[in-house]
């Protein structure tokens, strides 16, 4: 009997709710319910409505800026505060604040600070002031302000913001965290602790701990953007665009909340594509926008253009020291400036040496940095050794890095990390060039340091290398491949030094031939090389070469 009457009970309450729903679809819905949804472009498209026909007071201007405030629309919020205010000299001096605050999302900070000024000292205003002071780089300020602050939601929430723009994730992450198990049901807060650990490296913490947030919010911008930034670090570039595209499959045309921040990213993700129409326009609104577009013109080898972007840029974070640092090495060995070096090598040092970044793997790459440009290369393979893990197939790590350990001397290991590189540009380098040629000169394969050169046009750089493989293979005793070059050099330029050169190779290679360790098929080449000088000496050797080829039935004819 029981069971029987399971259905209609669980039917008439279904019944019920969809007659709620029903009922629900026909009520016109309140501002209040707009607004307790957080349902802003709702909330906005009716009061809008309302005062076009004819219904206006001060309190539906208030809601106004409020609702565009709160969609981003920091611009028009501003607009309807400064019109408040004007219309009404007696109006809560709160409002002076309300518009500091669109002053301060506008980036207008000087504005924002005389607006606040003007309200009374409440909370909002203190927490305001607190970022402003940030912001100026006032430290006695902003020491006080935060004296200020109290043990409470909103204040602990700027607190933690303002560790965060100061690189301070650690201390972030533990006001988030304490808030978090006071508030669990501010599910946002995991948004704050996932860019926390992303900014630490720790991208597939961050990644879990996003996640919380995205099974009940699969469309928010910001999570979905953090999480693409993520792929992004975690796999490639095409990861992240795929997640980046599903947000605007779904985003309404009306939709621009981090519609810029998207593009920054997309631009990013696609390894710099479209980077000078975009870019610019928001140096002034995403400080990431300046750094990437350095980091473009260096990809693009615009040196000159990358450091007029950076040398007004006074450094804050760690990235921005690294990357003046990045680009006054660049210039110092373009330019050949030594001050530009020096520079440089400050800002290495400076970050490598942070309590904050030395064990950081970019902190340890700046310490590398720091002794490539002293020179000091034992102890740029100290920090490299200690993060080499991370970067087996990255080209432009294994290029330094093999320079550091022939610079060492550690020619085999050397030999084996630059064949690992695998972009043609670096390839093309006549560093890279010169310094495969003298790893195979010292591993003993000298053919394959001439093949080098053979592969090379004609050039000042092709002649750097001869003289390169001429004078380091004298030194190894590789006296064949030695004389070739010499033979060249001389050809190229009657210097006496590449006769002087070329004789001593050619009776090393007839002394190697004689000892068994050369082939005695070379002695004609030998031969044919001593003819092309026009030196005297050239027939009495020649003479005995070819006595002991008789005597020992070589053919060098």
């Amino acid at each position: 009997m029981n069971l029987s009457r399971t259905k209609p009970a669980q039917h008439f309450k279904q019944q019920q709710k969809a007659a709620q729903e029903e009922k629900k679809k026909h009520n016109i819905p309140k501002l209040e319910d707009f607004l307790d949804e957080r349902d802003y472009t709702g909330a906005l498209t009716l009061l809008d409505f309302e005062r076009n026909a004819g219904k206006k007071s001060e309190e539906q201007d208030l809601l106004i800026a409020y609702c565009c405030f709160h969609l981003g629309d920091y611009t028009r919020a501003q607009n309807e505060y400064q019109r408040i205010i004007s219309n009404n000299k007696k109006c809560d001096p709160d409002i002076n604040t309300y518009l500091g605050c669109c002053f301060f999302f506008l980036g207008m900070y000087k504005e924002a600070e005389e607006a606040t000024k003007k309200g009374t000292k409440i909370r909002l205003q203190n927490r305001l002031q607190f970022h402003l002071a940030h912001k100026f780089n006032d430290e006695k300020k902003l020491m006080n302000l935060h004296q200020n602050l109290q043990d409470i939601l909103e204040d602990q929430l700027s607190l933690a913001s303002i560790h965060y723009l100061r690189s301070h994730y650690q201390e972030a992450i533990d006001i988030y965290k304490r808030l978090l198990l006071e508030h669990r049901e501010f599910l946002a807060l995991n948004v704050y602790v996932a860019l926390c650990y992303y900014k630490l490296d720790y991208y597939d913490v961050s990644q879990e701990i996003l996640n919380v947030y995205l099974q009940h919010n699969p469309d928010s911008a910001t999570a979905v953007n953090l999480k693409a930034c993520n792929l992004y670090k975690l796999y490639n570039g095409k990861a992240a665009e795929a997640e980046l595209k599903s947000l605007q499959d779904v985003a309404s045309p009306s939709f621009t909340y981090a519609q810029d921040l998207v593009k920054h990213n997309l631009v990013v993700f696609r390894n710099g594509e479209s980077a000078l129409q975009i870019l610019p326009p928001l140096i002034d609104a995403l400080p990431e926008a300046r750094l990437n577009l350095v980091i473009y013109y260096l990809k693009q080898e615009d040196v000159i253009e990358a450091f007029n972007l950076v040398k007004e840029l006074e450094p804050t974070s760690p990235q921005e020291y690294i990357l003046k640092g990045v680009v006054n090495a660049a210039l110092g060995q373009e330019q050949g400036s030594r001050e530009h070096l020096k520079v440089a090598q400050q800002y290495f040092q400076l970050v490598g040496g942070s309590a904050s970044e030395c064990d950081t793997i970019p902190g340890r790459q700046c310490m590398a940095s720091c002794f490539f440009l002293l020179r000091q290369f034992d102890d740029v393979l100290i920090y490299l050794n200690s993060i080499k893990s991370y970067f087996y197939n990255d080209d432009t790590f294994n290029y330094n890095y093999a320079q550091a350990q022939a610079a060492s001397g550690n020619f085999h290991e050397a030999e084996d990390i630059f064949l690992l590189v695998q972009d043609e540009q670096i390839k093309k380098d006549y560093i890279y060039i010169s310094w495969m040629a003298r790893c195979f000169i010292m591993t003993n394969k000298p053919r394959r340091a001439w093949e080098l050169y053979l592969k090379m046009e004609t050039s000042a750089e092709s002649f750097s290398l001869l003289q390169l493989i001429a004078n380091d293979c004298y030194k190894m005793g590789q006296f064949y491949h030695a004389a070739k070059a010499f033979d060249v050099l001389e050809r190229l330029d009657p210097n006496p030094e590449y006769w002087e050169g070329k004789r001593g190779a050619c009776c090393g290679t007839f002394q190697a031939i004689i000892a068994g360790k050369e082939s005695r098929d070379v002695l004609k080449d030998v031969i044919h090389m001593l003819r092309n000088s026009p030196n005297p000496q050239v027939d009495y050797i020649t003479r005995i070469l070819k006595k002991w080829a008789k005597e020992n039935r070589v053919n060098v004819n």
